[in-house]
């Protein structure tokens, strides 16, 4: 790969690396138990999500995601998130315990932005164990992990490794403490961020794909069958990998002279 840039393609719903604090800044996570234990029985756990409702300074009035119960807590024991993955001032030892909670599987990741230092990230993957790797950045803002990788946002990193793990432990599957938030009422909010994840054609039946029974139990519509089956008559048994790597690339001439490097087992651990 040496000098091509690579970047995924945003047709998924994870948030693009331009606006990375929108319309989820009012969003964090409980970094310890508040109260302590030693004080009383805790009102918020650590890994409980919740919704700020008003910041006064060093206390903030919050709201839990999972029991709607309204109270204060200070701004030391929460981090904010955004856009379900981005977790702000996270540092590695809290990223492990936090990746380490019920509800996390193989997979499950952070990106951490430095509390020391605007604009440093590091991806944090939960797998035997927790994985860091630190995200730099090129003079032209691109981020990678490995430097025969380069994206040109998170967002098109994030995507790519939710596809495929190029050297990482394992490939990304969902962010950190995303199966203990509830789903979102469509009626009352935006939809709770969703890694995109491709349709496996291996898995459906041709025949009802091409049929033409009305009356069939068929959630796929007449026309829309019809196009898909042509797709798949077209496909045939092209490898499902290399149809995804083909229509994901994004391709262009680099002004950077990067190393020539195989992906094999990337070793960038995160200092933070």
């Amino acid at each position: 790969m040496g000098n091509i840039m690579r970047g995924g393609s945003s047709t998924g719903k994870v948030n693009t690396d331009s606006s990375l604090k929108g319309s989820e800044d009012d969003m964090v996570v409980v970094l310890q138990d508040y109260p302590s234990p030693e004080i009383g029985e805790p009102i918020y756990r650590m890994g409980e999500k919740l919704r700020i409702l008003a910041q006064e300074a060093y206390w903030w009035r919050v709201c839990s995601v999972q029991t709607q119960k309204e109270n204060y807590i200070p701004n030391s024991h929460v981090a904010k998130v955004y856009h379900g993955w981005l977790f702000e001032g996270v540092e590695r030892q809290k990223a492990e315990e936090l990746l380490c909670l019920p509800g996390n599987r193989a997979g499950s990741f952070m990106v951490r932005q430095s509390a020391r230092e605007r604009g440093v990230y590091s991806l944090s993957v939960k797998h035997r164990n927790v994985k860091h790797y630190r995200i730099f950045r090129l003079d032209n803002s691109w981020y990678y992990i490995s430097p025969g990788l380069t994206f040109q946002c998170l967002e098109d990193m994030i995507n790519h490794y939710c596809d495929f793990a190029d050297g990482l432990c394992c490939a990304l599957t969902s962010p950190c403490l995303s199966g203990m938030t509830p789903p979102s009422d469509a009626s009352t909010g935006a939809p709770p961020v969703v890694m995109r994840r491709n349709f496996d054609w291996k898995k459906i039946d041709r025949g009802q794909l091409v049929s033409t029974d009305n009356h069939s139990d068929n959630m796929v519509s007449y026309g829309v069958r019809n196009s898909i089956a042509a797709y798949v008559s077209f496909s045939g048994s092209q490898n499902s990998a290399q149809t995804r790597a083909q229509s994901r690339k994004k391709k262009s001439k680099s002004l950077y002279a990067l190393p020539e490097n195989s992906l094999g087992n990337i070793d960038y651990e995160a200092d933070f």
